[in-house]
């Protein structure tokens, strides 16, 4: 394990390393996860190990710190990973991410752009999200007031995200998650498909293909962005199957 102080007042974000040959490899989770518990299986795989990677829990998250004074927005998640990197001597890194870390890795980039110097999106979010109760993920918390889900509304969320997603869901600081929830779904600024589209680096989508044609995919196609349908997958595809996630991520990785 390694980490690094992303904040002024101490903070820091912690990340399981690999070691290997360059350029690094870094992953970022989703909402509620943890990057060693939704990646570590497949950065080993034999189509990818080698490369040094660092499994890196948001702030908040997982082994990282909960501060409860971040503000936790999109723009301050990314600008704490790159403070992170730069500590850890990355440049020009290959970022692999998920979900939630997926809106943070295309922030990221349009940032720091010394930072990234490929993006794979995993079944990212790219657009704003309505709130709405009963939900178990970002729009579910989101439509809770802050006070209110610390105060107990977090029980709803665990009760509907079911045990797999709580098993990770939990490590996080009530605040911490309430608070990315809600930036989540209000988005970056612009939007993270804008951001994704203005990109000039080698960008990778995947997403679930029982979900069907990913909205916007001509726009994105068109600005370069390479679009991959993974089959017998849900929104968690390195788990859902594994060597289809590989492949892609493996093919999105050459030269």
């Amino acid at each position: 394990m390694r980490n690094a102080v992303v904040t002024p007042e101490g903070d820091r974000i912690r990340w399981a390393e690999l070691p290997g040959e360059q350029p690094v490899r870094v992953y970022l989770h989703g909402l509620g996860a943890t990057s060693p518990a939704y990646f570590a299986g497949t950065a080993v795989h034999p189509l990818l190990a080698g490369r040094r990677s660092l499994l890196l829990d948001l702030l908040g998250f997982g082994i990282s710190d909960r501060p409860t004074t971040f503000s936790y927005t999109l723009e301050a998640h990314a600008d704490a990973v790159a403070e992170a990197l730069r500590a850890a001597g990355v440049s020009a890194a290959e970022v692999i991410a998920h979900s939630m870390g997926g809106s943070v890795a295309i922030v990221l980039a349009h940032r720091h752009p010394d930072l990234v110097a490929r993006l794979v999106l995993v079944d990212a979010n790219l657009d704003r999200i309505e709130p709405r109760r009963g939900r178990p993920g970002s729009g579910g918390i989101a439509a809770l007031s802050e006070e209110e889900f610390v105060a107990g509304g977090w029980e709803r969320i665990r009760d509907a995200a079911g045990p797999h997603w709580w098993s990770t869901m939990r490590l996080a600081g009530l605040e911490a998650l309430h608070r990315s929830a809600v930036h989540l779904t209000r988005g970056s600024e612009p939007v993270m498909r804008e951001l994704l589209v203005k990109l000039t680096i080698p960008r990778t989508f995947l997403l679930p293909e029982a979900d069907g044609p990913l909205p916007g995919a001509d726009e994105l196609t068109a600005a370069g962005v390479r679009v991959v349908a993974v089959p017998d997958c849900g929104h968690n595809i390195m788990l859902d199957n594994p060597e289809a996630y590989v492949r892609a991520v493996a093919a999105a990785s050459a030269p």
